[in-house]
């Protein structure tokens, strides 16, 4: 089974988000898949089999399936318009949110995807301990949306884990108004086996909502303020946000799933 590492919303390998993508004939066993993106320890696997009209993507992480991951998507897309649909410009996923767009433009690639209501929620004293410091305002979506006044508070923040753990919703992400961007933020996952994601694209589908309403406006660059770092292009589109961002090849390679080289390996 061919697997590619590729680093997502970055144009340069060890920055951006990377993702394991694996490009299968037919569907593995859950267990077994699983297995592979617990081996892989990165944020994300994802694997795609082709259908009669585009693919269908499934996303994993070390803790278990999910039902939307931006960066992998990306990661994805920018493998099989490489490699093995070289004549197209979009691609089209099957997923767990729907039917996915991704359209090339040269090496960028921009992503239709849905936008995550927010509920305005209490802040609550296990939050504030959860993060060391206390937010403006609280959100909750899939995730749980922590807003912050200064972007130093949100590179310096180091959380408890494990009292975030214990919060609302699937991920946390934290998030500001940026200095040279017009957000940064971060995302953090214990829920799913992930101390901190380093590019979150589905975290982008509740930041870049709250942040195009505040600011009153529609486009807006978005920089994830990880160790790695990365770049999002963002629109808002009535109910969809549309992600946009480059990505960068770090390996290719063969899987070897009973632990046996094939012959010539």
């Amino acid at each position: 089974m061919r697997q590619y590492i590729v680093d997502a919303f970055t144009d340069r390998v060890f920055s951006g988000n990377p993702a394991a993508i694996c490009i299968l004939d037919e569907w593995l066993p859950d267990a077994l898949m699983m297995s592979i993106t617990i081996e892989n320890n990165l944020s994300e696997t994802a694997f795609a089999v082709k259908e009669k009209e585009g693919y269908h993507l499934r996303w994993f992480t070390p803790g278990g399936e999910i039902d939307l991951c931006g960066h992998a998507t990306l990661a994805c897309a920018y493998i099989l318009l490489r490699f093995y649909e070289k004549e197209e410009s979009s691609v089209v996923f099957h997923t767990l949110s729907g039917d996915l767009t991704v359209v090339k433009n040269e090496d960028f690639y921009e992503m239709e995807f849905p936008a995550f209501a927010l509920k305005k929620i209490p802040i609550a004293k296990d939050m504030i301990e959860a993060l060391g410091a206390e937010p403006k305002e609280v959100y909750l979506g899939r995730d749980l949306l922590c807003v912050f006044d200064e972007e130093s508070t949100i590179r310096e923040m180091q959380p408890d884990l494990a009292k975030v753990k214990k919060l609302d919703g699937l991920l946390l992400h934290v998030t500001a108004p940026g200095k040279t961007f017009d957000c940064v933020s971060r995302t953090f996952a214990p829920k799913c086996m992930i101390d901190e994601d380093p590019v979150c694209g589905s975290g982008h589908c509740h930041i870049v909502p709250y942040w195009a309403k505040q600011m009153n406006k529609q486009k807006l660059t978005a920089y994830q303020a990880s160790k790695r770092g990365g770049i999002l292009y963002c629109k808002m589109a009535d109910d969809k946000v549309i992600l946009g961002g480059k990505a960068a090849l770090f390996s290719s390679s063969q899987v070897l799933i009973d632990g046996t080289p094939s012959q010539g390996e």
